[in-house]
């Protein structure tokens, strides 16, 4: 098994093991309008077994960085629809990634007035980019009141819906990274002492609960997968061991029946907690490279690799892996920068 096989992967077959991770990359339009220059981005690396959307916000609470997507009203359906006809055009896949920041969000990114919602009314250190006002800290969140909760769920089933309606193969839910649901899952982000605070069990509900909704909405597990990162650090998440969450999590959703589990390595071997506990397609990123990559798949330790920058970096990097050629290195100043540079003109093959 290496990075060429094929991969059953849910509702599909995936013609090799190659994933482009969710990266944002802060080129939609302040309502939440994805650009014209996203179809020829994903249509470009289409022939990548999947390709995995940056994060798309579910609602106008869920936004809060600058420039990112969303998939809420009918205008921002139709800017995807634009983008899954060009990647099944080419004969690729791909899921659209539902993430909502929580806590992470700054009014000047946003189009409603309301205060950022977390678990707990807790600040996140640390600041982001405006387009306004440059950096700023962000903003303090109000806790969700318990019957907020299964409101903010019926979201990401609408987004489930409006995701397939706009063409899209399935979803990932983002459980990663310090936004909404990781917020849930971590000690020192969730202080809450109802049904979804305190023990594991009531810091999983509303991963378990949010999955269970966006299957019923999609009609299929095969179509719903999810991403986490335990043990990564991003966005003020600093629990003192995770892995005993995510495990107990892993045994939650196993019965489920996933498209996948995607999880980030971040060096505290959470990918091989997971494999043991998690019953069904793994998928594992964070900075792989084509050799190491089959190795852990010859292994068995992973059923896919998701590649990030040097996909970012080199829409052919199927082809290049295919003929061992050498990678285009990224450019993080333009990762995030508005407009074609940086996204659009990093050369191919020839």
């Amino acid at each position: 098994m290496d990075l060429f096989s094929s991969l059953p992967l849910g509702d599909f077959t995936l013609t090799n093991r190659i994933a482009m991770a969710p990266m944002t990359r802060s080129r939609a339009d302040y309502q939440g309008v994805q650009s014209e220059l996203a179809i020829e981005y994903y249509g470009s690396r289409a022939d990548a077994g999947l390709l995995i959307t940056e994060g798309v916000a579910p609602s106008a609470m869920g936004l809060g960085y600058a420039r990112t997507p969303a998939l809420y009203n009918d205008e921002q359906i139709a800017s995807w629809k634009n983008v899954t006809d060009a990647v099944h055009a080419k004969g690729g896949r791909i899921f659209m990634q539902i993430m909502h920041v929580g806590r992470i969000a700054h009014s000047a990114n946003r189009t409603i007035a309301d205060a950022p919602v977390a678990p707990s009314a807790i600040q996140a250190a640390g600041q982001m980019w405006t387009d306004s006002q440059g950096m700023q800290p962000n903003d303090m969140p109000r806790a969700l009141a318990v019957e907020e909760i299964p409101g903010v769920i019926t979201e990401y089933a609408q987004a489930t819906k409006n995701a397939l309606a706009a063409g899209f193969d399935g979803v990932e839910l983002h459980a990663a990274s310090g936004y909404l649901p990781n917020q849930f899952l971590s000690e020192g982000a969730n202080q809450r002492t109802d049904q979804y605070g305190g023990s594991i069990e009531n810091r999983i509900r509303f991963v378990v609960e949010t999955l269970q909704a966006m299957i019923a909405a999609a009609g299929s597990a095969g179509k719903v997968g999810m991403k986490v990162s335990p043990g990564m650090k991003f966005n003020g998440i600093d629990d003192a061991d995770p892995i005993p969450t995510f495990v107990a999590l892993a045994k939650a959703i196993s019965p489920m029946g996933l498209a996948y589990l995607h999880v980030m390595r971040t060096g505290i071997g959470s990918e091989t907690a997971l494999r043991e506990a998690y019953q069904g397609n793994l998928l594992v990123g964070g900075g792989y490279g084509k050799a190491e990559a089959n190795q852990v798949l010859a292994s068995g330790a992973a059923d896919g690799i998701v590649f990030g920058s040097s996909y970012l970096a080199n829409p052919d990097l199927v082809t290049r892996f295919a003929k061992d050629a050498p990678l285009n290195a990224p450019d993080p100043s333009t990762y995030y920068s508005p407009g074609p540079h940086g996204y659009l003109d990093y050369p191919t093959l020839g």
